[in-house]
């Protein structure tokens, strides 16, 4: 399997809180026609393959992937489900084109939060059904037992998390497609609500509703398309990591997941010092915390040397190692499923030259990870490079 994949379509909608005005379809339909119209293609033409990327119990409906070819233009064609974050789409398409079976795959991911009546609800059903789920508690209760552990092992407080959000959406101001922007000062985190000690209201990603479409191509494809561009993005290394979803099961001390995902797209990008080799990084930031322990796990920094990353401003637009430029989940929402896909949407953009008062001097290689969020111990990385 010699053949390379490249990025050679993107779009994504404006994210917003909520939408009434449009349908989940709708906002489909809007990320594929830019998707398409930035790849140059038909997709009942040029596409072989489709992945959307859903959860049933988010949809409200089951076989989910039955409400999508319409406004994906893919009536007829093959498409699945996959029932994990969108990374794990791009991970699945990459995989049919790098058979040689396929050329061409579109990936689809969404988010239309502003639907859902009971998300904490919905949120419990991934728990333990017999040992987590009778206890009563939610998914923040549990966010906030690990973030003191955090915490307490990498010797940070609040203050470094607080930095982690207000950096983040203060570059989300500069996205124009970001829904949770915002420029914070102390003052907001000292009265910002506390949700699960340590973990406040401000340290959440807050739900949006939006789209995301990326088209995936195979190097021989690409090679006999007229009017490319000459510096295409390629999709260098793909790595996920599935663990168990049970609170009794997993080390709390260590996300070692994370770490086997990244170590995957390492060997297959041919990266063997990735604090060396990467330029910039779009890492999961569900939580403030989170993004911070996550460097840590795909091994672009030491956990003795956060504080000083933080404090020396390291991780910021001009850093040594931008992350978030996009303004993460904390600044452009959390989109469920397409949180990982808005992430490499915007690491594309990146490369490409094209992220306006964000834009990153000369990327060559970036880094994408995405998290499933709790209770589950899964994990997708991705490496870009041009």
């Amino acid at each position: 399997m010699t053949n390379k994949v490249a990025v050679v379509g993107i779009g994504a909608t404006q994210f917003r809180s909520i939408s009434p005005d449009v349908s989940y379809k709708e906002l489909m339909f809007e990320a594929a026609v830019k998707a398409y119209e930035d790849a140059g293609i038909d997709p009942r033409r040029d596409v072989d393959t489709f992945v959307t990327c859903a959860e049933d119990y988010h949809e409200g409906t089951s076989i989910f992937d039955e409400y999508v070819p319409d406004q994906l233009g893919a009536a007829l064609k093959q498409m699945h489900t996959i029932s994990g974050e969108g990374l794990h789409g791009i991970a699945a398409a990459w995989l049919q084109i790098m058979t040689g079976e396929f050329d061409v795959a579109v990936v689809e991911a969404h988010s239309k939060a502003s639907n859902i009546l009971t998300p904490d609800g919905v949120a419990v059903c991934a728990q333990d059904p017999i040992f987590n789920r009778p206890l009563g508690l939610n998914n923040l209760f549990i966010a906030g037992l690990e973030m003191n552990l955090f915490l307490q092992r990498s010797g940070l407080t609040s203050e470094h998390c607080a930095a982690v959000v207000k950096k983040n959406r203060a570059n989300a101001l500069a996205n124009p497609i970001a829904g949770r922007a915002a420029k914070l000062s102390v003052d907001d985190f000292r009265t910002s609500p506390m949700v699960a000690f340590p973990l406040s209201e401000l340290d959440i990603a807050q739900p949006v509703d939006g789209a995301v479409v990326v088209v995936l191509a195979s190097e021989a494809w690409l090679r006999k398309r007229h009017g490319y561009n000459s510096k295409p993005v390629f999709l260098s290394g793909v790595g996920w990591c599935n663990g168990s979803f049970s609170l009794e099961s997993r080390t709390w001390e260590r996300q070692d997941f994370v770490t086997k995902a990244a170590d995957m797209a390492y060997r297959h990008a041919g990266i063997e010092c990735p604090a060396k080799e990467i330029d910039f990084a779009e890492v999961d930031d569900t939580y403030s915390y989170k993004e911070l322990q996550h460097l840590v796990e795909l091994r672009l920094v030491g956990e003795g040397e956060l504080k000083g990353w933080i404090e020396s401003g390291r991780t910021e637009l001009k850093g040594n190692l931008p992350v978030n430029s996009s303004g993460g989940a904390l600044g452009m929402g959390y989109l469920y499923e397409a949180t990982g896909l808005a992430r490499f949407y915007w690491a594309v953009q990146e490369l490409r030259g094209a992220c306006g008062k964000n834009q990153l001097p000369n990327p060559r290689t970036a880094l994408v990870h995405a998290w499933r969020g709790l209770p589950t111990t899964s994990a997708a990385v991705a490496i870009l490079t041009v």
